[in-house]
């Protein structure tokens, strides 16, 4: 770890990291478990990755939790990943906060049930003056569905009057994100060995770099976190320009 450590050039972190937590459900099958135990085991993974974050001084981190699409798998593998949302969320975003973390969420929050609801908005409430970092949950998120939702508010505004077609420009369209307080990622880690982004922050990531990893989700731990890191380092970003 301490090798890692000085392979890393603190001069030039990230602003924002995003992570495709991938691969809980297939960690489980081979270990001849139910999906469930997968994401139970995840627990680790996601601490490893905050700390590693806070560690390097990263301002925003944003962890894939659940996807729009997640709500289409069989219902008892769903019931189970609520029950572990009722069971743990509470403990798990009390250590969030006292790492001194702010807590938001993106997605269709209200898809969730009343008191699931009720411990996130307790948390993002009792965390937004929270200095350490922000982490961001995506939670019954859908990129197109943020583009969509964003679409209909400034066409609704536009109907309204209040604008008109030349005020909407890149910035106008951002500021109808979910994310309209947000910076753009800089770096998408995925796990598992998929190499896709899944309908996750499609505006936002727009000149991402993307990490690829075989490691599944249960097993990616703040080594590999560096490793995503010095990675990113070597990479020279152009945003669109020449050399």
């Amino acid at each position: 770890m301490k090798k890692l450590l000085e392979e890393i050039d603190y001069n030039n972190i990230p602003h924002h990291v995003a992570v495709i937590m991938d691969g809980n459900g297939r960690w489980a099958e081979k270990r001849g478990k139910l999906r469930t135990f997968g994401h139970e085991k995840a627990i680790q993974s996601v601490r490893d990755t905050i700390n590693g974050c806070k560690e390097l001084g990263i301002p925003y981190m944003t962890l894939y939790v659940f996807s729009s699409e997640n709500w289409k798998r069989p219902k008892k593998e769903i019931d189970g990943l609520m029950r572990l949302f009722h069971t743990n969320l509470k403990i798990h975003l009390k250590e969030i906060h006292e790492k001194n973390v702010k807590i938001i969420t993106i997605g269709e929050i209200e898809k969730f049930s009343e008191i699931i609801q009720k411990e996130l908005f307790f948390f993002i409430k009792k965390t937004k003056h929270n200095t350490s970092g922000t982490l961001i949950l995506a939670l019954s998120y859908s990129g197109r569905e943020e583009i969509l939702r964003a679409t209909k508010n400034i066409t609704k505004k536009v109907c309204q009057g209040l604008f008109s077609l030349k005020d909407i420009d890149f910035t106008f369209f951002q500021k109808n994100l979910y994310t309209k307080d947000l910076p753009d990622v800089d770096l998408i880690i995925r796990t598992s060995g998929e190499q896709r982004i899944s309908n996750f922050l499609l505006w936002q990531s727009a000149y991402a770099e993307l990490y690829f990893t075989n490691i599944l989700w249960p097993d990616f731990r703040k080594k590999d976190f560096f490793k995503a890191i010095i990675n990113y380092q070597k990479r020279k970003r152009r945003f669109g320009n020449v050399e």
